[in-house]
C-alpha cells in the first residue's frame, strides 16, 4: 500500500500539450519518418482534391458542382487539419473543431446531393407527391416499426432540409464559442464537472449531430432506389464511414486518454498523446477515402429521367406495339 502511494508522477504527464518545436526535438529517426510520411499522405489528399475540383467544375453543371465539392473535401479536409494537429498539439482543439464544423456543412450537403440529383426541389416533389415516406429510420427511430409513412410534401421537404441545416449552423456558432472560453480556460474536455462548460456544450451538440442525421436518412432510405445509377449507395457509404472515423473514434480515443488507459509519454501528457494517436490514424483512414473518393466522383452521368419523360417513352413503346399488331393483321 505505501508503495503503491509512494509512486512518482513524471511532471510531464502533468503538463498542457507540448509546443510544436519541442515535438520535433524529441523525434528519433522513426518517428520522423512517420510524421514525413503521414505528411506526405495529407499533402497528396489535398493535391488530389484540388485536382478533383477542377474536374467537377469543367464537366458539371451548377449547383450540383458546388455540392460536390463540399462533400469529396471532407476527407482531405480533416487529413489536412489532423495534420496541422499532429505537428501543432496545442492547435489540436482548433483543428478539430475546423474539421468538425466543415463536416456539419457536409451533412446538409448530401441531403442536397440527392434532391439534385432527382432534378430540384421542384422535380423532387413532383416525382414524389403521390407517394408515402417511411420515417423509421436510424439514429432516431429505426426501432420504431409503428411509425406511421408520410406524404411527402412541400412543407415536409423543408422541415428535412431544416432539420440537417440546423447542425451546420449551431455547430459552427457553439464551436465559435468553445474556442473563446477555451482561450479564456473555462473550456476544458478534461473538466467533467457539473459547472464545468464542456460537459453542458458537448452533449447538446450530440444531440444536433443525431437531429441532423435523421432527415438525410430518411431521404436516402427512399430514394436510394432511383439513384443507384449515379453510385449513390456507395458515397452514402463513404460520408457515413467518415462520420463514424471523425466523430465516434475521436471520442473513443479521447475518452480512454481521460481514463488513464493510454498511458502519458513525455512531453505528451496521456490526453495529448491520445490526442496525437487520433490525428495519426485520421490522417491514413481519409488518405485512404480521398483515393476512394476520387474514383466515385471522378465520372460525369445523364440527368435521371423524369416520371413524365418515363410516362411518356412508356406510352410511346405501347403505341408502337399496338400499332405493329394492327399492321400484322
Amino acid at each position: 500500500m505505501d508503495e503503491a502511494l509512494n509512486i512518482t508522477i513524471d511532471p510531464a504527464c502533468l503538463q498542457d500539450p507540448p509546443l510544436a518545436i519541442d515535438v520535433i526535438k524529441q523525434l528519433d529517426v522513426l518517428d520522423f519518418c512517420l510524421y514525413l510520411m503521414l505528411t506526405f499522405m495529407a499533402c497528396i489528399s489535398l493535391l488530389l482534391y484540388l485536382e478533383q475540383c477542377a474536374y467537377i467544375y469543367k464537366n458539371l453543371p451548377y449547383p450540383k458542382k458546388t455540392t460536390l465539392m463540399w462533400i469529396s473535401g471532407a476527407a482531405p479536409v480533416i487529413a489536412t487539419m489532423s495534420c496541422f494537429g499532429m505537428w501543432i498539439p496545442k492547435a489540436v482543439m482548433i483543428t478539430d473543431m475546423t474539421s468538425n464544423c466543415y463536416f456539419a456543412v457536409v451533412v446538409y450537403k448530401v441531403l442536397v446531393l440527392m434532391i439534385e440529383e432527382l432534378g430540384g426541389t421542384n422535380d423532387f416533389l413532383q416525382r414524389f407527391s403521390t407517394e408515402t415516406f417511411r420515417v423509421n429510420t436510424g439514429p432516431c427511430c429505426c426501432y420504431c416499426a409503428c411509425l406511421p409513412r408520410v406524404h411527402m410534401s412541400r412543407r415536409l421537404l423543408f422541415f428535412l432540409k431544416l432539420g440537417a441545416l440546423q447542425y451546420a449552423i449551431l455547430k459552427t456558432v457553439l464551436s465559435i464559442l468553445s474556442i473563446v472560453l477555451w482561450t479564456n480556460g473555462n473550456f476544458d474536455l478534461s473538466d467533467l464537472e457539473i459547472t464545468g462548460t464542456a460537459i453542458w456544450i458537448n452533449p447538446f451538440i450530440g444531440i444536433l449531430t443525431i437531429a441532423s442525421l435523421w432527415p438525410v436518412a430518411i431521404i436516402f432510405m427512399n430514394v436510394n432506389s432511383h439513384l443507384r445509377s449515379i453510385n449513390l449507395v456507395p458515397k452514402y457509404a463513404i460520408y457515413q464511414l467518415i462520420l463514424v472515423l471523425s466523430q465516434l473514434q475521436t471520442s473513443i480515443i479521447n475518452i480512454l486518454a481521460l481514463n488513464g488507459t493510454i498511458a502519458c509519454a513525455p512531453p505528451f501528457s496521456s490526453q495529448a498523446r491520445g490526442s496525437m494517436l487520433s490525428q495519426q490514424m485520421m490522417i491514413m483512414e481519409m488518405f485512404i477515402l480521398t483515393l476512394i473518393n476520387q474514383r466515385l466522383y471522378r465520372r460525369t452521368y445523364d440527368a435521371l429521367p423524369s416520371e413524365e419523360a418515363h410516362d411518356n417513352n412508356h406510352n410511346a413503346k405501347v403505341a408502337l406495339q399496338t400499332a405493329l399488331v394492327e399492321h400484322d393483321v
